[in-house]
């Protein structure tokens, strides 16, 4: 049974079309992952789904009303002053308005020493309603959720408008958590998540039970957790079953087949041409050598006329079944190039120590940077990565301890707020800045980047991000860099653009440091990982997936296994407790809260003893 069902959906802007002939069906319980280019339309389809803009054509049937969804958005409209934990108690508005509606008479009262008899009166009835509808329990569970996803009490006050972009998102989690709608849409729900963050999102989506469609560029996330893929094009949709992985081999087996039935096409048209040129050729000439005295001749041309005619009605069958020549796809071709440098170690660090106030990020870092090296840097938000490989490269001095770099190296660097570049210039004065730069070459690179024609005359200021992420690598191509270092590479990028970013890096003969939450791009780039928590920096050997199996080994085996598993246990029991409807039986309602208490307190024993 189907959730949500678009049919022909077509949506243009300023006359341009956006896409058309958009097929859409979510059914119950199943992930579906919806992918494209940057600016085919995702957030836009979103919004169409869910009524907030019309579409030009086509129809939606929607089997659940559009406030019985949940959706997470890239930029929520929020009302200024609305704190984080109201942002989050709004994911259930009935439980919202009630609270709302019992702090309103508790003010009543409070106005006058002697209260207020309908005041009083009415506070007795919301308080009533209040605990009926369990809104303590709702209160703890709400607060309880706030700090499962990171926003401990501190924040909670905060308005929602001041968060970063990584809270907001699990602000935004929460409420959904809250809520529990039957449906999600999620539009980009990884953005400015921490590699621990992005793990809970995905075990959570793993055991939702509703039905989920979800716009992400996050291939390992699409992989684990979708039933389907869906690609939207400006041409329309086209469903695949599977992950992101599945979608890319089924997506190139296509291609190769289209490649060879159209291969084989045009060998078809070419012979057919050329037979009904050669026929035409014999019976213009055998035509007019047989005249109006020869017959036999005459009958001989009309046999091999009729011959002629049939090459001709093939030409039109093939034709009108026509293969479409596979459309090239638009690639960045790149190709970084390493200057000569044959020293072994590139950077060392003796006891590097580093922090803001009194407060250090880590201590004693003692760190060693070879030639060939591939090093992720991974840790929580908040942790120093970027700090780390600033000190690396000589932007900032350590506190305490040693960087030593060798003194012939070259380094280039790729910042996460692309600040390298300057905002006044266009995309081709950016590439002209770089030395033995021609305009005629620089032109042909910028196309090879997707900047053709009088793209390359737009200002770094007028480009999204994502453009300034393919401005900042255009420079790097050129930079002959021994060492290649990467704050977010990928941060606004589309997949297609990930995945040749991906190919250049692999092709790389230097040697990088890669700070990154693309778990796609870790697993195919690095071979040595570093890993900052709790202040310290811990070096791994080995690719990515390598530390990943190390660590998940590590944490199944916990120090008093019987509490691990008993914990484990109940915070399931918990989860499916409080994902249940709420009974309409006033016994059966106050046995559910009661039970709730009891899983609640026995799980807050097991960890003080565990």
């Amino acid at each position: 049974m189907f959730v949500v069902k678009a049919e022909g959906l077509a949506k243009e802007y300023h006359g341009q079309q956006l896409f058309h002939q958009v097929d859409l069906e979510i059914r119950e319980g199943e992930i579906v992952a919806l992918i494209g280019a940057n600016g085919a339309g995702k957030t836009t389809l979103l919004r169409g789904l869910t009524g907030r803009i019309p579409m030009d054509r086509g129809r939606i049937h929607r089997r659940l009303p559009v406030d019985a969804w949940g959706l997470l958005e890239q930029q929520p409209d929020v009302p200024g002053e609305m704190t984080v934990l109201d942002f989050i108690r709004a994911g259930f508005p009935d439980l919202a308005r009630a609270r709302a509606e019992l702090f309103r008479w508790e003010q009543e009262m409070m106005k006058s020493a002697d209260a207020d008899p309908e005041a009083v009166q009415r506070y007795g009835a919301a308080l009533d309603r209040y605990q009926s509808l369990g809104g303590y329990e709702w209160e703890a569970m709400v607060e309880r959720t706030a700090v499962q996803l990171g926003l401990g009490a501190e924040q909670w006050s905060i308005p929602f408008d001041r968060l970063s972009g990584g809270q907001k998102t699990r602000a935004q989690l929460a409420r959904l958590m809250v809520g529990n709608p039957s449906f999600l849409l999620l539009d980009e729900p990884t953005n400015h998540l921490d590699d621990e963050t992005l793990t809970w999102l995905e075990q959570w989506l793993l055991t939702y039970k509703g039905a989920v469609l979800l716009v992400s560029h996050d291939r390992w996330l699409i992989d684990r957790v979708a039933h389907a893929t869906v690609e939207l094009t400006a041409e329309g949709t086209k469903r695949y079953p599977g992950g992101y992985s599945a979608f890319a081999w089924e997506r190139d087996r296509e291609r190769r087949t289209q490649e060879a039935l159209y291969k084989k096409q045009e060998q078809e048209r070419k012979r057919l041409e050329e037979a009904i040129r050669r026929y035409r050729q014999w019976f213009d000439r055998a035509h007019s050598a047989a005249g109006e005295r020869n017959p036999f001749l005459k009958k001989k041309a009309n046999k091999n006329r009729s011959r002629f005619k049939a090459k001709e009605e093939a030409l039109e069958r093939l034709e009108k079944q026509k293969v479409e020549r596979p459309r090239e796809e638009k690639k960045i071709r790149v190709r970084f190039e390493e200057g000569t440098f044959e020293a072994r170690n590139l950077i060392q660090t003796e006891n590097l120590g580093f922090g803001y106030g009194e407060s250090p990020l880590f201590e004693e870092v003692n760190l060693t940077l070879s030639r060939g090296d591939r090093l992720a840097v991974i840790g929580p938000n908040g942790s120093g990565k970027t700090t780390l490989i600033r000190l690396l490269t000589g932007q900032l001095s350590p506190d305490e301890g040693k960087v030593r770099r060798h003194p012939a190296l070259s380094i280039g660097y790729f910042a996460q707020e692309l600040n390298e570049l300057h905002a006044g210039d266009t995309v081709l004065d950016t590439l002209l800045r770089l030395p033995g730069m021609d305009r005629a070459e620089a032109r042909n690179i910028l196309a090879s980047f997707l900047f053709p024609g009088n793209e390359v005359f737009r200002k770094i200021s007028e480009l999204s991000m994502g453009e300034r992420c393919r401005v900042a690598f255009v420079t790097l191509y050129f930079s002959r860099a021994h060492l290649m270092v990467l704050d977010e590479p990928t941060n606004y990028l589309d997949i297609p653009a990930r995945e040749r970013i991906e190919e250049a890096l692999a092709g790389y003969p230097g040697s990088l440091v890669l700070v990154s939450h693309d778990r796609y791009l870790l697993r195919k780039i690095a071979n040595r990982v570093a890993v900052i928590e709790e202040g310290r920096v811990h070096l791994y050997p080995g690719s990515y997936a390598e530390y990943l199996e190390r660590r998940e080994s590590s944490e199944t085996i916990p120090e008093n296994p019987d509490i691990a598993n008993r914990i484990r246990a109940l915070e399931l029991q918990l989860a499916r407790l409080m994902g249940e409807e709420e009974p309409e039986e006033e016994e059966e309602k106050e046995r559910m809260q009661a039970e709730i208490r009891r899983l609640q307190s026995e799980l807050d024993r097991l960890k003080e003893e565990g």
